[in-house]
């Protein structure tokens, strides 16, 4: 994460927005007379209303939580894809 100013943002736009996509991160722009903003890539955005929309359901965030549990523990298999 990286925090700037409204005016280091306006000058260096096109960096800022560089570094989020390159980094999958994202910046928080300070506004001195109005509420901060955050710029993200997309990619980073949509992963992470993803993963909200997976926790979203308590039924499906504890079958997540068991499932990382599981992988933590070792007990995760390696399964071979098709090839089509």
């Amino acid at each position: 994460m990286q925090v700037v100013n409204f005016t280091e943002a306006r000058n260096n736009l096109k960096r800022i927005l560089d570094k989020v996509t390159d980094d999958a991160d994202y910046t928080v722009i300070n506004r001195r007379d109005s509420s901060d903003a955050v710029v993200m890539g997309l990619d980073y955005f949509n992963s992470m209303m993803e993963t909200l929309h997976l926790l979203d359901t308590p039924a499906n965030a504890k079958h997540l939580m068991e499932s990382i549990a599981q992988y933590r523990a070792g007990q995760a298999k390696v399964k071979n894809l098709l090839d089509e």
